[in-house]
Order: structure tokens, then sequence, then C-alpha cells
């Protein structure tokens, strides 16, 4: 066997792990993100509760995340991803442990989840970096596409699945399942081979990597434009699904079990839209994608009325298929327009800058609400999505980026970027 042969197998037996593995955590992760919620308002907690928690799972992102992905270009990147999943399992069992005891306090749900977020903001370079490597030549966007649709498979069964047994039992038991799945992701990427991966030498310093990022992201307007554009969009929708969303399903919808149904609707929206981006590929990549983002305003719309759970379902499903196409749009724009060298540095930026705000929006949902009224807090979510979205489109570059002849085909199947989630927390955790 030629050593290029081995490489193929190497690469081919890792993706079948980091797809599995993904699928594993995707299933307990889209639960637990429910179980959580409806763990802190079990204990006592009200709108205000909800939202510090929500907000210290992705406060460790804005600390850690640039940091991490400078770590993920300078140490096997394996290592750093079962490094995480052991912090995670840890976490989200004491999570788990101390909502079965009974005696689960707000500071001690705030720092599991916490920890939780720390190891995804090292955990989410590193594995993007790891699934590009994981596929090459002609089969690379089949690929892809089979990845994408296993994880949209897992967030639709998980959030189905998390909340009937919320309904059924008590949330500590769907983060026991999430801790238990970060173990057994944890294992199988532990296997994972990287000798066919040459080794990575860093430039200058931490320091240095992240300038060379820095000024690829300021030299694109359209880049940071849209990086701006998120960090609002993925902090309202964070606040209205993670906070506002929970609340409703329990006061106006029935509990859980409905609001799971309308996060699943999103999978399956995402499902769909990701078929029907591996056959439509538009040429103005950044105009098409940023007119599907105004849709992100209807959830946050439709939960202030409040709409029947059907329609949530319905909206929720629209909702999924229209960020799919500014997903595939936005990472071919990246592929096409950043050197290969600094993607992953110009990435973490991306991430960052989609979750700078969502701590602050998640902690303030329960103020707002207590000063406007739920409903009239879910209002202004949707008028912020729409009003910084069309501003968006005011930026030259935004509207008149076009896709350049035969671009790499792997992005018409690429990683869900960090600006999007169906789980309602922004950047975090959509790779496993």
């Amino acid at each position: 066997m030629t050593s290029a042969d081995t490489s193929r197998t190497a690469a081919s037996r890792n993706y079948g792990l980091l797809t599995a593995a993904a699928v594993i955590t995707g299933l307990g992760t889209h639960g637990a993100l429910i179980a959580a919620a409806f763990a802190v308002l079990e204990s006592g907690g009200g709108a205000g509760d909800v939202g510090l928690v929500a907000a210290a799972r992705t406060a460790p992102l804005v600390l850690f995340l640039l940091i991490g992905g400078a770590v993920a270009d300078r140490l096997p990147r394996h290592r750093v991803m079962v490094a995480a999943n052991a912090l995670n399992c840890v976490s989200q069992a004491a999570f788990a442990w101390l909502v079965l005891s009974g005696d689960a306090r707000l500071w001690q749900m705030m720092l599991l989840t916490a920890l939780c977020g720390t190891g995804q903001a090292f955990f989410n370079p590193a594995a993007e970096g790891m699934l590009l490597s994981s596929v090459t030549g002609e089969q690379a966007a089949k690929a892809f596409a089979f990845f994408r649709m296993s994880m949209h498979g897992a967030a639709i069964g998980g959030a189905a699945l998390g909340g009937a047994m919320i309904a059924a039992m008590d949330p500590g038991w769907v983060l026991a399942v999430d801790a238990a799945a970060f173990a057994v992701a944890g294992a199988l990427r532990a296997f994972l081979d990287v000798s066919h991966i040459p080794d990575r030498t860093g430039g200058g310093g931490l320091l240095t990597d992240l300038r060379d990022g820095w000024r690829e992201v300021a030299g694109r307007p359209w880049l940071w434009a849209v990086v701006l554009q998120f960090s609002v969009v993925v902090a309202v929708v964070g606040a209205a699904e993670a906070v506002y969303g929970p609340l409703v399903a329990r006061d106006e919808l029935g509990g859980a079990r409905p609001w799971g149904f309308a996060l699943a609707a999103f999978g399956v929206g995402t499902l769909l839209g990701a078929l029907l981006m591996m056959r439509w590929k538009p040429r103005r990549l950044l105009l098409a994608g940023t007119l599907c983002v105004f849709p992100l305003a209807l959830p946050s719309a439709s939960l202030a009325v409040p709409v029947p759970a059907t329609v949530l379902c319905g909206v929720m499903f629209v909702t999924g298929v229209a960020i799919e196409v500014f997903g595939v749009s936005w990472m071919t724009a990246l592929h096409q327009e950043i050197p290969e060298d600094k993607l992953s540095r110009v990435s973490a930026y991306d991430w960052f800058g989609s979750v700078a705000m969502v701590p602050l929006a998640t902690a303030a949902a329960g103020p707002v609400e207590s000063l406007v009224g739920r409903s009239q807090a879910l209002w202004g979510c949707a008028a912020l999505i729409v009003v910084v979205t069309a501003g968006v489109l005011l930026v030259p570059d935004v509207r008149n980026l076009t896709r350049r002849g035969t671009v790499r085909e792997i992005v018409a199947a690429g990683p869900v970027p960090p600006t999007v989630s169906a789980e309602g927390e922004g950047a975090v955790g959509r790779l496993g």
C-alpha cells in the first residue's frame, strides 16, 4: 500500500469516527439545552435565572474562543477535542447529579454550565480543522453533505427526544444522557489517526497569529459587516430561544414537549435547506444569504403573539430552510476569499463576533421582560434582526460578492458556520 493509499484510508476512517461522534454528542446536547432551562425553572428560578445560566455557558466562549483557535493550530487537534469532551462530560455529569438530588443552586448551575462552555471554546476550532482534513478529492462534497445531514438528524432527534424525556421525567436524566454522550464521543475521537497530517509549526506566537487573523477580517468590509450583523442577530435569537422560548412554552403552549418539537421542526428545515443548497448555487453569494436572514425574525414574532404550537413549528421549519441558505453561502464566501492557511484564525474571529454579545443578551432577557413585558421584548428581538440585516445590505461588497468559477465544492456541504444555531445558543456546539 502506497503512502497516498494509507493517507486516504486514515482520512476515511477519521471521517467515520468524526461523524459518529458528532451525531452522538448532537443527540445529547440538543436535549440538554432544553433540560438546562427547565431544570432552572423547576428549581424555582425565573426568567432572569434562566438567562444567567444561558449567559454562563456563552461567556467562556467570549473569553477563550480566540485562544482556542490559536491553540488548535499548534497542538494535535484530536487531543484538544478529547480534552474538551472530557471537561464537558464531567461538568454535565455534575450538573445532572445536582438536579437529580433536588439541591441545585443557581451559582452551581452557572459554574458547571460555564465549564461546559469553556470546553466548547477549545473544541469548536479544533473540530472544524480536523473535519476539513478528513476528506479529500472528488468525494469531498458528498462526504460533507452526509456529515451535514447526519448532524441535522441529530438535531431533530435530540430536540424531540429531550422534550419528551423532560415531559416524562426529571430534566437531570437528560443531562446525564448528555454526559454519557460526551464520554462515548471522546472515546471515539481518541482513536483518530493523525499520522497522515503534516506537522504544523507555530508562527511568531499566539499574538502574531491573532494579529494575522484580525488583518484578514479588517481588510474585508463584507466580512466584518456580516460578523457585526450576527453579533446582534445571534444575541437576540439566543435570548428569544434560550430564555423566552421555554417560558412561553411553559405558560402558553403546554410545556417542554411542544417547544422540543418546534426546535425539531427547525432541524427538519435545515435538512431541507441543505438538500436545496446541494443543487442551487446562487451567483451573488452574500446577497442571497443575507436576504435569507430576515426570516430569523419570525420565531421571535411568533412567540410574542403567541401563535399555536403547530404554527410555531411551521415558522421554525421555514427559518431552518432560510438559515441554511445563509450558512452555505457564508462558508462558500469564506473558502473562496480567505487564504487556506488563515481560514482557522479568521473563523475564530467569526465565532468570537457571533457570541460576544450573547451573554449580555441572555442575562438581560429577564430584566428586560420585567421592564417592558415578555411580548414587547420579543417584538424588540424581531425588530433588531430586521434592522441590522437591512443595514448590512447597504455594504456594496455584500451585495456584489460573486461566486468565482469552480470554487472548491466542499463548501457546498461544509460545516455549519458559527453564526447559526438550531439550539438557540449562537455559535456553540454544532460540531459536537
